[in-house]
């Protein structure tokens, strides 16, 4: 068992033993009970396990607590017959609470993007908007500039980057697979107010861009050019790479997760694959 490893998640399917994970134990007899309360309040139990909208909140630490806890009083705790019912009305009203936040956050989007302009193809609009640089109006230009992440795991890392493309102005950020996106609050948090103003795609709710792999091939198809970054034996350092001189021909820039990189399917679908130059340890 790794030194950082917490009792809740590491081995969650060996159940007992002197270095298995104790509190899994009756796992399963968990999920039923928690299965059947939910049933009963109109709620798919699948949705809240596979739905990435639902990835990183509330309902689902809920949940998965309930599944394994931490610890041997939290485990007595779910243990007890009426627990089950418990959580699941606790669950239903985060769904809610959740479900009302993301309606909030969408409203705010099309305030927003009436006020100020959607994203969305805005980068193929940047020759034609206008050809003088010392133009007030050249700062709303969008630029043919597409960040796709792919399964970044932490929501403050994508709300880092969504900061850094509203400031920069690139035409959209695609949150892909796992990657948490708004309105999770931890995005929203180090976003500080720039995420209701990035394009995240053709809806903007996530729907379409849930694969990284279809969303590369979606673009390709669109012309547009694919860069993976990442440190493998084939990359160009970003100093070499060979990125369009032309800032009309639109680029795509895909960021893997923060311990297994991009995948490796996506990779393959790169036109070039490029490496940032780094000096130290990490």
């Amino acid at each position: 068992q790794s030194a950082y490893s917490t009792r809740s998640t590491f081995n969650p399917d060996y159940e007992g033993g002197e270095d298995g994970n104790r509190f899994a134990i009756g796992r399963e007899d968990r999920r039923n009970r928690l299965y059947s309360e939910l049933t009963k309040l109109g709620i798919d139990p699948t949705e809240i396990e596979t739905h990435p909208d639902l990835f990183g909140t509330a309902a689902l630490r809920t949940y998965n607590s309930f599944l394994l806890p931490k610890n041997e009083g939290a485990w007595a705790v779910a243990e007890s017959p009426t627990r089950a019912r418990a959580v699941a009305n606790s669950i239903s009203f985060l769904m809610r609470e959740y479900k009302a936040d993301h309606e909030k956050w969408l409203r705010n989007v099309d305030k927003n993007r009436a006020e100020h302009g959607n994203g969305i193809d805005g980068a193929m609009r940047l020759n034609d908007h206008v050809s003088n640089t010392t133009s007030p109006e050249r700062n709303s230009c969008k630029h043919p500039i597409t960040i796709i992440l792919d399964n970044v795991r932490s929501a403050h890392n994508v709300g880092n980057i969504l900061r850094l493309a509203e400031t920069s102005q690139v035409d959209t950020v695609r949150l892909c697979g796992m990657t948490p996106r708004p309105p999770h609050p931890k995005v929203l948090k180090t976003a500080m107010g720039s995420a209701e103003y990035v394009s995240l795609g053709a809806d903007d709710d996530g729907t379409t861009n849930l694969s990284t792999l279809r969303t590369v091939l979606d673009l390709k198809a669109k012309g547009v050019l694919i860069f993976g970054v990442e440190t493998t034996k084939n990359a160009t350092s970003l100093w070499n790479a060979p990125i369009p001189s032309d800032e009309n021909i639109p680029v795509a820039y895909i960021f893997g997760n923060e311990l297994i990189g991009v995948d490796v399917d996506v990779l393959r679908e790169c036109d070039s694959i490029i490496s940032i130059p780094t000096y130290g340890i990490q």
